[in-house]
């Protein structure tokens, strides 16, 4: 019997309402940097998957996770502006760091909200992201807190996905066990083998083939349906989201 469903949150909830390249162009404007955001979303890309696979600890990660977000963010500038100064680097960064918690740099998906109101009635539910501290005031933002019981960052509980300890230590947090338990999520490696590995019923979100709508008639059967969907990368997040 399902008890609770966990929700990923980037992909999945809401969405970033421009590419991170304008976003940070946007930003270099306000710090007085004139950037391009091909240039930006390029390096970005690069960037993100180069910075290392980061293991389990016990605690909160220090910082909130900040330091992490940082480094990232001067891989960026080492690609675009590699002569760019360390005071300008670090203004950039504070400025942008505060950006992607701001009203109006994401968007729900649309059936999001009828979709957490109707599950609410006979699941808890949560959130689990590979974010910090700034999701619970994007969550806000939105509309959409209210609707969780928890939300697990990895910042807070120390361990990222595609690890599956990750959802061990969700599952521990809510005391109850891996088979009482739904994951919704978009990438295939940080969410639906990561949950599975975990020992997760797992809902594969794959838009535009099936949406959150789609949930609330999955939820109701006997079994998992056997979707075949295509696997294709994981989302790229700002500067303060890896989901």
């Amino acid at each position: 019997m399902i008890r609770a469903i966990l929700f990923d949150a980037a992909g999945t909830l809401f969405f970033l309402t421009k590419t991170v390249g304008d976003h940070y162009t946007y930003v270099g404007r306000e710090v007085g940097l004139d950037l391009d955001a091909q240039d930006l979303d390029r390096a970005f890309h690069a960037a993100w998957l180069a910075m290392p696979q980061r293991f389990a600890i016990d605690g909160p990660r220090e910082n909130d996770d900040k330091g992490w977000w940082c480094e990232l963010v001067g891989r960026v500038f080492d690609q675009v502006a590699p002569s760019l100064s360390e005071f300008d680097r670090d203004n950039f960064f504070e400025v942008a760091y505060e950006h992607f918690a701001e009203p109006g740099v994401w968007e729900l998906y649309p059936e999001v909200p009828g979709v957490l109101k109707q599950l609410q009635k006979d699941f808890q539910l949560a959130v689990i992201s590979n974010f910090d501290g700034r999701l619970r005031f994007i969550l806000q933002h939105l509309g959409i807190s209210n609707y969780f019981s928890y939300i697990f960052i990895s910042s807070e509980l120390g361990a990222d996905k595609p690890d599956p300890e990750i959802f061990c230590r969700a599952l521990k947090g809510m005391n109850l066990s891996a088979d009482g338990v739904v994951h919704v999520g978009d990438d295939p490696e940080r969410d639906w083998k990561a949950a599975t590995a975990a020992g997760l019923q797992v809902f594969r979100l794959d838009r535009p083939r099936n949406s959150l709508c789609d949930l609330l008639d999955w939820v109701g059967r006997d079994s998992n349906p056997e979707p075949t969907p295509k696997a294709f990368g994981a989302p790229l997040g700002p500067t303060g989201l890896q989901d």
